[in-house]
């Protein structure tokens, strides 16, 4: 089966959706401690959230890249998820989304989101022809994912190295049965068109 250009794949349920965030473990051990983002962890900056396992595995190394070694599952509410997209700039110019780059400098300016769709990663993280979109929160989106948004931190990083494991031993289909199951998120009309995603 052909998978769109831009679709955004996730674990989620009813009223939430998984996305991954890879951090040094100071961060991640005061998160979990306090059962959300608390300091080191730094608001004032952009935080990047993968909807996509295999794209986070590809960005943090299977959680062997320095300051990038613990792997957080976070659980955030649908609702928050979409209002993200739906307040979101794309991160370059795209004439099919902006009248010129004077709107998209604009629109920029004006929202606390960035989105990218960059290429989704196999199981050995070879790039694939479909997207996976990568969120970008600052400013008011980063003070809701932490106060408003949040449902739940795992710590997912013994599952990343033992997949890693598993494929370094040759053994793909046991690393596959690490990884979790991801689905084709059901997004809103008006918020697909924001983010420039594929129709299904």
């Amino acid at each position: 089966m052909t998978v769109p250009a831009r679709q955004i794949r996730a674990t989620f349920a009813a009223d939430s959706i998984t996305v991954y965030q890879a951090y040094p473990p100071e961060i991640v051990e005061a998160a979990l401690a306090a059962g959300r983002f608390v300091p080191p962890f730094k608001r004032e900056r952009m935080t990047w959230i993968k909807p996509s396992f295999r794209w986070m595995m590809y960005r943090c190394g299977w959680a062997r890249k320095p300051a990038q070694e613990r792997v957080l599952a976070v659980e955030i509410t649908r609702a928050g998820f979409e209002w993200a997209l739906a307040h979101a700039c794309a991160s370059s110019f795209d004439p099919r989304l902006h009248a010129d780059r004077a709107a998209w400098s604009r629109r920029l300016r004006a929202s606390p989101v960035r989105i990218q769709w960059d290429p989704e990663r196999s199981l050995r993280l070879a790039p694939l022809p479909h997207r996976s979109l990568q969120v970008g929160l600052s400013g008011e989106a980063v003070h809701r994912y932490v106060d408003e948004w949040l449902v739940r931190l795992t710590d997912v990083t013994p599952a990343a190295r033992a997949a890693r494991d598993r494929l370094t031993a040759g053994d793909d289909a046991g690393a596959t049965a690490l990884l979790p199951v991801e689905r084709p998120y059901p997004l809103p009309a008006d918020v697909a068109r924001v983010v420039d995603a594929s129709p299904d």
